[in-house]
C-alpha cells in the first residue's frame, strides 16, 4: 500500500528515492484502490493480469518504451511478469524483497490470521503489518507507518491486497525473463523470508543476488544507501557489497575459521583474547544467517568472501 502525498512526509522515504533516481526519471505510482489512485476496485482488480495491465498503460501513456523495472516485494512478481511477457520493454529489472510464490511467504494459518485480523480490525491489522515490515521501532516508526497505510486506503482493499500478495505466482515467468535482474533481499526480513529472495535469483535466468544486512522489509529503513549503492551499480555493486557485509578483522578471523582454527588459536595468531575473537565469529555467523561455524565458511565461500 502507498500514498504518494503522504509517504513524501517520510524523511527517510524522500531520501531513498531522490538517491536512487538521481540522474533518472523516476516514475512510482499508487496501484488502484490505494493512494491517489481511484479507490472505486471489484475483485478484477485484485489480480495479476489487472497489475500487469496498469503497469503497460502508465507505460503507454509515458511514452516510455524500454525501461528498468523496480519491483519490491509483491511488485517484483508484478515485475518478473512484464519482464517475461513483454522482453521488448525492459532492459533490466531491480528486485528487492521480492519472492515468486505467494504461498511460500507464510504458512497458512498465519496467512490467514493476517488477513483477517486487518479485514475485522484495520488499526491493529495495520499495526502488525508495520511490526512486520520494520522489525525493530526507532522513534516511533511503527506507528506512523500504521498511520500512512490507514491513510493509504481501507481495510477491505487492503486485506484483498495481502490476498493477492499471499497468491500471486510467477514460477512460470520467472524462466521466460530475458532481461538481467539484481535480487536485494535483507537477510532478516521479516515480512518476506530471506531465502525466497535466493530462490527467485537462483531461478532466473540471469540474475545476480545481493544479500544486505538488515531486518526491515522497506528499503527506505535502515541502512538505505546499501541498498540505492546495489540498484545503481547493478552489476558492479553485488561484491562490493557482500564484502561490506563484514568488516576487515571479521573477514580475517573468518578466513582462520575456514582453516579449522579454534577461537583460542585464532586469538593467539591474531594476538587478541578468546573472548573478542568469539564476538567476532558470532557476529559473522549473524550477518551471514548461519547457525553453525560451518555453515558460515559455506555461505562465505558462496558469496565469494573466502
Amino acid at each position: 500500500m502507498s500514498h504518494l502525498e503522504a509517504d513524501a512526509t517520510d524523511p527517510q522515504y524522500t531520501r531513498f528515492w531522490r538517491n536512487l533516481g538521481a540522474g533518472s526519471a523516476l516514475v512510482r505510482y499508487d496501484r488502484v484502490g490505494v493512494g491517489l489512485s481511484d479507490r472505486e476496485v471489484g475483485p478484477s482488480d485484485f489480480t495479476l493480469d489487472a497489475e500487469l495491465a496498469c503497469l503497460e498503460a502508465l507505460l503507454d501513456h509515458l511514452g516510455a518504451e524500454r525501461v528498468t523495472l523496480m519491483g519490491g516485494s509483491s511488485g517484483g512478481c508484478t515485475a518478473v511478469a512484464f519482464a517475461a511477457r513483454h522482453p521488448d520493454r525492459v532492459e533490466r529489472l531491480i528486485l528487492y524483497g521480492a519472492y515468486a510464490r505467494g504461498v511460500d511467504v507464510a504458512p497458512a494459518d498465519v496467512r490467514a490470521a493476517v488477513v483477517a485480523a486487518i479485514r475485522s480490525h484495520w488499526g491493529l491489522g495495520s499495526r502488525l503489518l508495520a511490526q512486520s515490515f520494520l522489525g525493530d521501532d526507532t522513534d516511533g516508526a511503527q506507528a506512523r507507518l500504521a498511520r500512512l497505510q490507514r491513510e493509504s486506503t481501507d481495510a477491505e482493499t487492503a486485506a484483498r491486497l495481502l490476498e493477492f500478495v499471499y497468491s500471486v505466482d510467477v514460477t512460470a515467468d520467472v524462466p521466460n525473463v530475458a532481461a538481467p535482474a539484481v535480487v536485494l533481499h535483507r537477510r532478516f526480513d521479516r515480512a518476506v523470508p530471506y531465502a525466497l529472495g535466493r530462490e527467485l535469483a537462483a531461478a532466473l535466468p540471469d540474475a545476480t543476488f545481493v544479500p544486505l544486512a538488515g531486518k526491515a522489509h522497506l528499503p527506505w529503513y535502515e541502512d538505505s544507501d546499501a541498498v540505492v549503492r546495489a540498484c545503481r551499480g547493478v552489476s558492479a555493486a553485488p561484491a562490493a557489497e557482500e564484502s561490506r557485509l563484514l568488516s576487515e578483522r571479521e573477514r580475517e578471523v573468518l578466513g582462520l575459521v575456514a582453516r579449522g582454527l579454534t577461537d583460542e588459536e585464532i586469538a593467539e595468531q591474531l594476538v587478541l583474547s578468546p573472548h573478542t575473537v568469539h564476538r567476532h565469529v558470532a557476529n559473522i555467523r549473524r550477518k551471514l544467517g548461519s547457525t553453525s561455524r560451518t555453515a558460515a565458511v559455506a555461505e562465505a565461500a558462496r558469496l565469494g568472501l573466502i
